[in-house]
């Protein structure tokens, strides 16, 4: 059990470093005053490189909304293993 959180701590963190250093492939400068936040519609693509691979990579495309919806999650899941990690400590 313990083994297995340390497993999914060290994929999730991994995951979501790796989107966190990556930038949008095709994002275009916003015209104007810049007081308009951007598009949660549009599609956005990246370049995610594949676990367990030096050279792999793959292309996701996902709207802002849906970007912002799985870093979100991710963040909940990386909090969630950090919280419960302390609660099982040996008696």
């Amino acid at each position: 059990m313990k083994l297995r959180a340390i497993v999914l701590v060290a994929a999730t963190v991994g995951a979501v470093g790796s989107l966190a250093a990556q930038t949008p492939q095709n994002t275009t400068p916003s015209s104007g005053t810049g007081a308009k936040s951007p598009d949660p519609n549009e599609v956005v693509c990246e370049r995610q490189e594949v676990l367990g691979s030096r050279l792999a990579s793959k292309r996701v495309c996902m709207t802002r909304s849906q970007w912002a919806d799985m870093k979100s999650q991710d963040r909940q899941n990386i909090e969630r293993a950090q919280t419960q990690r302390g609660n099982m400590a040996p008696k």
